[in-house]
């Protein structure tokens, strides 16, 4: 038996199988008219031929609940009627091959406005016609790009209000499972990390001033989620300054991601995908196989939420092992999808398994 392959159940939600695809951005969606930051066909055969492939659960690109918290102009939005309706079509076909349809709710911050990674993903100059000014907890630079706006309390509460129209959006749609995304040097990260958050009001300071504005999301977006269908939070567990002094550090870190961790769950959230960096633009990273996944074993051996792994997770066995040796409950993979997007049905085999979601009668002539 494989565990790789066992079903997982949060709140009354079953997923197949813990091979689970992690949200990966394609810059494809339209950036202006009617159909801006709405799945096209480009999105549709990406995300449709994982769910063929086997994937359990199927998490969209970060997906953003404003127009100005988008990575780039070509980012994959949920504030328009025209991108519920294009998400809804995907999602029925995702659910039709067995699949559970996620979506990561997001902002950007002060990383918004950005040109695609395939055109140097540099921010866009102040005269470019896509350009918007960004937003973050104060007005610290990542990098070199722009200094972003400081957000008053206005703007705040009308974040908060986007997160929450954007999941009522999505549950319409039928998605399953929606993912908050505070990882990777976005707004919600950038607010929790003393790295990012300079504020000295309400906002700010110490540890329950910096995680207040990520509460009140999930507040937000819990008061409009199924109660029987559960919440995620995506997190960099660590800045990877290399000055680790826990609670009080001038970065975020694990020891914070703990702690993080316990007040999701008092707020309703139901797992932790633990990935790590993306906030700090000079952070010296350790990347090899693996490298993210001992900060998800944290959270599973300290707390009592689960977690998922993210982080060159490759081969059938590594992934296996994650989640056999209870470092995980589930593994998400981005880049391995990626290069095939069959990656679980071959795993099975590795394995030596029968899967669900099961193969396509079109397809079981090649298993």
């Amino acid at each position: 038996m494989s565990v790789l392959f066992e079903p997982l159940t949060l709140q009354e939600l079953t997923v197949p199988n813990r091979i689970w695809m992690s949200p990966m951005c394609q810059y494809s969606a339209d950036a202006e008219g009617a159909a801006v930051g709405a799945m096209t066909a480009w999105h549709r055969t990406h995300l449709i031929s994982r769910a063929v492939g086997g994937a359990g659960l199927i998490v969209t690109e970060a997906t953003s609940v404003s127009p100005e918290g988008r990575i780039s102009p070509w980012d994959l939005g949920l504030w328009t009627d025209e991108q519920e309706r294009a998400l809804t079509e995907v999602v029925a076909e995702i659910v039709a091959h067995g699949s559970v349809p996620a979506v990561q709710l997001a902002h950007a911050g002060r990383k918004a406005s950005t040109d695609a990674p395939w055109r140097g993903g540099k921010p866009l100059p102040a005269d470019n016609p896509l350009h918007w000014e960004t937003l973050g907890p104060s007005a610290v630079p990542f990098g070199h790009y722009p200094a972003p706006r400081e957000m008053s309390a206005d703007d705040i509460d009308a974040v908060v209000d986007d997160f929450r129209a954007a999941a009522t959006r999505a549950h319409r749609a039928g998605v399953e499972v929606v993912e908050i995304h505070a990882a990777h040097g976005y707004l919600l990260h950038q607010f929790l990390s003393p790295a990012s958050n300079h504020r000295t009001d309400e906002y700010g300071g110490d540890f329950d001033g910096r995680a207040r504005f990520l509460l009140r999301v999930v507040d937000a977006v819990r008061e409009v989620w199924p109660a029987d269908r559960p919440v995620f939070v995506r997190v960099s567990a660590t800045d990877w300054t290399g000055e680790d002094r826990g609670v009080d550090s001038d970065a975020w870190t694990p020891d914070q991601t703990i702690l993080l961790t316990e007040r999701l769950q008092d707020h309703g959230v139901d797992l932790i995908d633990v990935s790590t960096g993306g906030n700090v633009a000079k952070a010296e990273i350790p990347v090899a196989p693996g490298y993210q996944v001992p900060f998800a074993r944290r959270i599973q051996s300290e707390t009592t939420v689960p977690a998922a792994a993210v982080g060159l997770i490759d081969e059938a066995k590594q992934a296996e092992d994650v989640v056999a040796s209870g470092d995980a409950v589930a593994v998400l993979l981005g880049r391995a999808l990626l290069r095939d997007p069959y990656w679980p049905r071959r795993a099975a085999q590795e394995l030596g398994v029968t899967m669900t979601p099961a193969t396509p009668p079109q397809y079981e002539r090649a298993y």
